[in-house]
Parts: C-alpha cells; sequence; structure tokens
C-alpha cells in the first residue's frame, strides 16, 4: 500500500480500514501493459522526488500555472488526512536520480488539499497542490524544469506514461500504460513495480518526446492510497473539485 505520511498515524490509530476493490465491480480487466523500466537521468525535468528528513517519500511534478511555482501530487503526501495536519520541512528535487538533484531542491510551502480530503480522507479527493521555491534565486521553478498542463473532466481511457520514486530506489521508475474506470471516482493502470514512494507520481497523456511533458490526468493515490498491489495503481479522478482547487492555486497573488 503506497502509503507515505499515513502510515505511522494508521498503525498507531488502527483507524484505517479496507475498502472494497473498486476493481472488482468493474467487467473490464485491468489492462495489459509492458514493464516498469527505470527511467534516464534526462527524463522529465518536471517530475521528482518529495523529500522529508534527508529521505524521499512520495513523488511529485510541475503543472503549469500563472505564478511558475507549482506541485501536484497525492493530498496523502501533503496532509494526513482526517484529524491529521499538513506536513512541514517538505523539500522537491525535480530530475532527482542516483543521489543527484540537478535543478537543486526547492522548498515546499503552502500545501492545499480537497476538503474532503482534509476532513475525512475521502479517497476519491486523494489530490494536492503545493508551491516550490528555491532560496537564493528569482527563477521559478516552471521556468528551469518546465511543466505539464493539467486536465480536469477528460474522461477515464487515456494512454499514459506512469513515473515514481519508489522509496527503495534513488530514480524513477517509469511505465507506459492505459488508464481505465476503476470506480466513480476512481481510474486504474496495470503497471507493475510501482511501490511505496511512487505516491503522487503523475499520469502523463501525449509527453513531448524529447521534454517528456505532457498532460496530466491523474496522479498515484485514491484507492487505499494508491493500491495494495504493486502491479496496479489508482488515482481520484480529476473531476471539478480538483479543477476549483487548480484555480485556486493558479491565480495566487
Amino acid at each position: 500500500m503506497r502509503r507515505a505520511l499515513l502510515l505511522v498515524l494508521c498503525v498507531v490509530l488502527s483507524g484505517c480500514s479496507a475498502a472494497s476493490d473498486p476493481a472488482a465491480t468493474e467487467d473490464g480487466a485491468v489492462p495489459a501493459t509492458v514493464a516498469a523500466t527505470p527511467a534516464a537521468p534526462e527524463t522529465n525535468p518536471a517530475i521528482g522526488a518529495l523529500f522529508l528528513d534527508g529521505t524521499h517519500f512520495c513523488t511529485a511534478s510541475v503543472v503549469h500555472s500563472a505564478p511558475g511555482d507549482l506541485l501536484l501530487t497525492a493530498a496523502h503526501c501533503l496532509h494526513d488526512g482526517e484529524g491529521g495536519e499538513y506536513a512541514t520541512g517538505i523539500s522537491f528535487a525535480p530530475g532527482y536520480h542516483d543521489g543527484v538533484a540537478p535543478y537543486g531542491y526547492w522548498e515546499v510551502s503552502d500545501p492545499q488539499v480537497p476538503d474532503g480530503w482534509a476532513d475525512s480522507s475521502d479517497p476519491d479527493l486523494d489530490v494536492g497542490f503545493a508551491t516550490a521555491r528555491q532560496a537564493g534565486t528569482t527563477k521559478t521553478l516552471e521556468s528551469v524544469t518546465g511543466a505539464n498542463t493539467l486536465l480536469t473532466g477528460g474522461g477515464f481511457d487515456h494512454p499514459i506514461t506512469l513515473t515514481g520514486y519508489p522509496d527503495e530506489r534513488e530514480a524513477p521508475v517509469v511505465c507506459h500504460g492505459t488508464s481505465a474506470q476503476a470506480d466513480t471516482y476512481q481510474m486504474r493502470v496495470a503497471c507493475p513495480g510501482f511501490t511505496t514512494g511512487t505516491s503522487g507520481g503523475p499520469w502523463v497523456v501525449d509527453p513531448d518526446p524529447k521534454t517528456g511533458l505532457g498532460t496530466v490526468v491523474g496522479v498515484i493515490g485514491g484507492y487505499l492510497y494508491g493500491g495494495d498491489d504493486p502491479d496496479t495503481s489508482y488515482s481520484s479522478y480529476f473531476d471539478t473539485d480538483v479543477a476549483t482547487l487548480y484555480r485556486k492555486m493558479d491565480t495566487r497573488g
């Protein structure tokens, strides 16, 4: 189960109940796909690892915004959910690989998650945004790494490129698959090797072959914090709640 900040909380409180698998209600099978492969260092610089206390624990990506500093990840990477609070002290390393942060570390601040996640850990709203800035530079994150665009209300079926940073690796894994509907507000994709730490990894449609940048339609999260099987990942569907939160972050200032 790709829990991040919530893992310790759930153990202490014994408060994480198992939900029925949304895939079990689907008539169609999970689409087959190829195996995940390690990403080359030059892969999509807008995707990186989130760090806390010197260890990477989740994945995030840069999405286009007017301020040029917006990150997209899973809500559970930023907030404990029901009865919890926002995490502090997080940093973002875009393009991180093999212990190297080629664009440096960026301080993560102003995290925002939907009310439904903060109030009740609603798995259909496991999506979060935050800002990222770097001391000593006037450049925006987006001007350094580029950015993916965000698509909401775009349907469930997409050929996607999925990227995430497993806890046990110092480089991301990448998989190409086809997303499908798993429940009313849940998506899923068959991609092996996406273990703990890949939460927040973006589901990118039509990536540019040179830059890797494209359109994000999901992030690993949602059902069971992204799933309890490393070979099948889930995402909350990007609906009007996500669009509203994005607009709030995009129009800051």
